[in-house]
């Protein structure tokens, strides 16, 4: 009997061995959704159709409004009859929705058949700062948002959910582009249900775009959020938002649960890079050596080590390196000593772009003439085989 569904056109770039089963992942509970529909995609798989039907009816009765079960189902109901040849065979929906509902299944049942790497970590989360409790890294080509905890400063996995990004694709540049953004951003609201549309869930997060970089790179637009769907839908398809990460409103409100406005990092990459915990401690340590040097550089007023930390690409708001250092130099002339204090370092490496950091922490300085203290961001760039500072300013 041919596979069902057209199982093997859904996973082309997975070639699964003959010891492959059907039950549910273990380290999900047996009623999750997507354990449950992965399981029932199995049983497709070897030809098991009423397990598969028993299993996506029980689904049905969790989430009734789950479009891609219903599909399923409809398709599993035609194959008692004849066999069908690809997913979608029994559906009146257009073929636009259709392909949809496929890329859907497709994302879901990759997750599992290829898991996630074990005992690596994304490569950008090099340091969280002590007040920062968890991370969000959102991996764009597969649909993935990985949610990690902040482990004495290091990274630990905590979960993974299903998530739809922009129409067309990622890298936003404008308004209107429909991408999902790029970057390491930041939490910057919290909207309850009871402030937004039907349209954005349960709930919603905007999000620090554009940040700083985008900016120095002309990148413009608003209003990207990690929000929730309608509450009729359960899950929207891989692209199909304005660029912002949409997740089923169940996950929506766990993932909410451990989001702090102003400190929870969003980072966003279309494809996550994934590396060995010591080699992030190896960049952690060579970083914060960089952050103290300049400390203690800053402190010596001796402005030529001091702006020896920086490009000269350096650009803040409203100044390049030339009027920085002559700002810099004219600051210093009037110091007779100057005691900086940092805390609450977090270090993120950008997506994309293997050479550049982004460092932020509080800032306690304090002179002869003048204190003040802040909440500091500089973008560190790995050029001409030394780091320096490309920009600079509040957070």
């Amino acid at each position: 009997m041919a596979s069902v569904l057209g199982f093997f056109a859904l996973t082309k770039d997975h070639r699964p061995g003959p010891e492959e089963k059907s039950e549910a992942p273990q380290h999900q509970s047996p009623s999750d959704l997507e354990s449950m529909l992965v399981k029932s995609l199995l049983e497709i798989r070897q030809n098991h159709l009423d397990l598969a039907m028993s299993d996506v009816e029980a689904l049905l009765k969790l989430y009734p409004n789950f479009k891609l079960a219903h599909l399923i189902r409809g398709d599993l109901l035609m194959a008692r009859a004849h066999p069908l040849s690809t997913i979608g065979s029994a559906a009146g929906a257009s073929q636009h929705q259709i392909s949809d509902l496929r890329e859907e299944a497709r994302a879901r049942l990759l997750r599992h058949l290829e898991q996630m790497p074990v005992n690596l970590v994304p490569k950008y989360l090099v340091q969280f700062q002590p007040e920062q409790h968890h991370a969000i890294v959102v991996d764009t080509s597969k649909s993935r948002l990985y949610l990690f905890q902040n482990d004495n400063g290091t990274p630990r996995y905590v979960a993974d959910y299903y998530v739809s990004s922009g129409k067309a694709g990622a890298e936003k540049n404008k308004e209107g582009d429909q991408k999902t953004p790029l970057g390491v951003y930041f939490i910057t609201a919290s909207l309850p249900k009871t402030q937004i549309s039907d349209f954005y869930g349960t709930g919603a997060f905007p999000i620090s775009y554009p940040n700083e970089w985008d900016r120095q790179q002309g990148k413009n637009g608003h209003g990207i959020w990690l929000h929730g769907v309608p509450s009729d839908t359960y899950s929207r398809p891989p692209r199909a938002s304005n660029g912002c990460v949409v997740l089923a409103n169940p996950d929506m409100d766990t993932i909410g649960k451990n989001l702090q406005v102003g400190l929870t990092p969003v980072i966003i990459s279309d494809k996550v890079d994934w590396v060995d915990p010591k080699e992030l401690a190896a960049q952690r340590s060579e970083l914060s050596k960089l952050v103290e040097d300049w400390r203690h550089d800053w402190e010596s007023i001796d402005s030529d080590k001091y702006l020896r930390h920086y490009s000269r690409n350096f650009n803040a708001p409203g100044q390049n390196y030339s009027s920085w250092d002559a700002q810099k130099r004219q600051v210093n002339a009037s110091k007779t000593w100057v005691k900086i204090k940092l805390s609450n370092i977090s270090i993120f490496s950008y997506p994309g772009n293997d050479n550049l950091m982004v460092i932020t922490f509080n800032q306690d300085y304090s002179s002869n003439n003048l204190k003040n203290q802040m909440r500091k961001r500089q973008y560190w760039k790995f050029d001409s085989n030394e780091w320096k500072i490309v920009y600079e300013g509040a957070a």
